[in-house]
This record gives C-alpha cells, sequence and structure tokens, in this order.
C-alpha cells in the first residue's frame, strides 16, 4: 500500500481491490498483511464494506460482494454468484422453477444471481432488488438463521410496514418456525399467483449465513403433493453450494469450475 494512503477511503479502496482482483479468496491476516495494513484496522474497514455489500464474508475469507459484482464483470468468476451459478442451473433443470441466489444486506436481502426458465418469463426474477423479511422467503430464511440480536435490524421494515411482530401469526413465529424446519415458504401470500421455498445456506453450524437459495414459480406448483420434493431438491443444492463454497475456502477450486460434476450426489 503506498505511504500516502492513509484515509478510510484509501483503505477500503485498497481492500475492495485486493479482494477482488485475487483469484481465490483471502483471509483477514492475507489481505493485511498484502496491504500492510494493521489487523485491527482491516477487520474494521471490512467490517464496513460487508455491511455495504461490496465485499462478502465467507468464514473466514473474504470475496466480492454484490456492489463489486454490479459494477465489475471481471469479478464474477470468483464472487459468490460465480461459484454458485452451476448450482443455480441444475437446481433449476431439476425442478422447473426459477432459481436465485439472495445474501443479506443492511435490513434486507439482495437478489444477486437468477437462473429463470423461459416458461416462468412472466414472473419478474427481482435481480439486484431488495427484499424486506416480511415479504419474501429468501430473507425470510436468512434472517432465521440469525440469533436474535442480529435479527432486529430486518425487522424494522416489516414494523414500519405495519407486519405484527409478536403473537402466532407475527413475524417473530415466522422466523423460529423456519428455523425449525430449515424451510421458509411463501405461497401466494404476497403475490396471489407466484409461490417461492427458500433454505439458507450455513458454511458451518451455528455460523451465519452466507446465502439463501431459493425456488419460485406458480403458486399452485408449491402443493403439499410437491413440497416434500421441492424441499429435497433445494435441501441437496444448499448441501451442494455448502460444500462447493468449503473447497473454494481451502484453495481446492479453480476458475474452471468444479472438479465433481454437480448433481452427482443425485445419481
Amino acid at each position: 500500500m503506498p505511504a500516502s494512503a492513509t484515509s478510510a477511503v484509501d483503505k477500503a479502496l485498497d481492500l475492495i481491490e485486493a479482494v477482488a482482483g485475487s483469484d481465490r479468496p483471502l483471509r483477514l491476516t492475507e489481505l493485511a498483511e498484502r496491504l500492510g495494513m494493521h489487523r485491527a484496522t482491516a477487520y474494521r474497514v471490512l467490517a464496513d464494506l460487508v455491511r455495504r455489500g461490496w465485499v462478502l464474508r465467507l468464514g473466514d475469507h473474504y470475496l466480492p460482494g454484490a456492489a463489486v459484482l454490479r459494477l465489475s464483470r471481471t469479478a464474477a468468476a470468483v464472487s459468490l454468484a460465480g461459484i454458485a451459478r452451476p448450482v443455480l442451473e441444475a437446481l433449476s433443470a431439476r425442478t422447473a422453477m426459477m432459481v436465485n441466489l439472495q445474501t443479506l444486506a443492511a435490513d434486507r436481502a439482495r437478489v444477486v444471481d437468477v437462473v429463470r426458465p423461459e416458461r416462468l418469463a412472466m414472473i419478474s426474477d427481482l435481480r439486484d432488488e431488495l427484499l424486506p423479511v416480511h415479504r419474501f422467503s429468501g430473507p425470510l430464511a436468512l434472517v432465521a438463521a440469525l440469533d436474535a440480536e442480529a435479527r432486529a435490524p430486518y425487522l424494522r421494515p416489516a414494523e414500519a410496514d405495519g407486519r405484527p411482530l409478536d403473537g402466532p401469526d407475527g413475524l417473530r413465529a415466522a422466523l423460529d418456525r423456519t428455523a425449525r424446519t430449515g424451510f421458509a415458504l411463501q405461497r401466494g401470500r404476497i403475490q396471489q399467483l407466484v409461490g417461492s421455498l427458500s433454505r439458507a445456506v450455513l458454511p458451518a453450524e451455528g455460523a451465519p449465513p452466507v446465502c439463501a437459495l431459493t425456488l419460485v414459480g406458480p403458486a399452485a406448483e408449491f402443493g403439499d403433493e410437491r413440497l416434500p420434493d421441492l424441499e429435497r431438491e433445494l435441501r441437496l443444492a444448499a448441501d451442494e453450494l455448502r460444500g462447493v463454497l468449503a473447497e473454494w475456502t481451502a484453495g481446492g477450486r479453480t476458475r474452471g469450475g468444479p472438479t465433481t460434476p454437480l448433481g452427482a450426489a443425485h445419481e
């Protein structure tokens, strides 16, 4: 890092460039050493960058965030979206559903990638949209995986919108139910003809979620008879993505993609 680069802006940009320019996810210590920055300073700046969506934290590693992807396609291959894309495509092919990838933002979830079959072209893909927890299954699955204190910022938009937080039909009950089952289901509640089913991807037990995979399609296709099959496919895909991310952070993946064919678990 240049000796003159002492401002908070310089530090933030140096960290963004280091994360986006690396061919693999880097740890905090690696980033601090590369930039000649104190570890505590790097941690503090990275926390702000994660909150703003410029960097994504995956366990002890850091990847380019959604904000970087909107500005630079070159980062896509080593971003969460680039890593997850084959899993999304395989899940969409198996279920004939639209599949999206979401990550948490300041008080909502952002849709960072979408695979949409031609038959569902009439359903908006909501790419780059910020979705509140009380209206969509993706943020519901993500926020349900957080502890009570970490959930607080995501409850405020719901409260401001008039959604009850407490009681059997309140948002907290929905979050607790999602945490128990591992699945968030919206079936024609917000958009009468559209349903969705989502599951968070957790890097480790007790760790905050990295992202959520969401199936979207006609509400009628999320009926009780088909729901167990959709849950099984979504669980397998989430487990697969967790494994892919674990290999990436361990240095076992390259830009060329997975070394094991995706979908092998279904054979």
